[in-house]
């Protein structure tokens, strides 16, 4: 598990961020890393769901396809916290974090990985191995996923909510 890449609701939901900027970055995290193994706490996919859940039908009937197919394309390993993962994010030094936050940040830091996010309360803390995407043009998916991804942006989340 040492050395696992992370990624949070924030880097998830900002492939349908409405700053354009951080769309790109966050999609084109992805669309490069499709072939490879990220990690999300079942947290972090439930924290996608109850926002994405805050739209009208036919913007969640217009996302799921794409997320399904995604979390299906990609190996997006899913796992919950343990005890050790509990105390490590219950550390003093993570102070400031909202409380899922810690849990994610405890996550990482037990089990050495590298998180990335667009979150900046997690990008703020200098002691936390968390990093953001950068991307100055458009990664696509593959054809197939990237209509699925063109029809899902019907979603699209400010910053102030990831």
């Amino acid at each position: 598990m040492a050395g696992d890449v992370y990624v949070d609701a924030a880097l998830f939901l900002g492939m349908h961020s409405t700053d354009e900027s951080m769309r790109i970055a966050c999609k084109s995290f992805f669309a490069a890393r499709l072939s490879d193994h990220v990690v999300m706490s079942w947290e972090q996919v439930g924290r996608c769901d109850d926002l994405v859940w805050r739209f009208p039908r036919a913007v969640q009937d217009a996302y799921y396809p794409f997320m399904d197919n995604l979390h299906t394309d990609m190996r997006i390993e899913r796992r919950g916290y343990d005890a050790a993962d509990l105390r490590v994010g219950l550390l003093a030094e993570l102070d400031g974090l909202a409380m899922h936050e810690r849990l994610l940040a405890g996550m990482v830091l037990n089990r050495n990985g590298m998180l990335w996010s667009v979150s900046p309360r997690l990008l703020a803390h200098a002691s936390l191995p968390v990093r953001a995407p950068k991307a100055d043009v458009e990664l696509l998916f593959p054809d197939a996923l990237e209509r699925l991804y063109r029809t899902s942006l019907a979603l699209r989340v400010p910053m102030t909510e990831l």
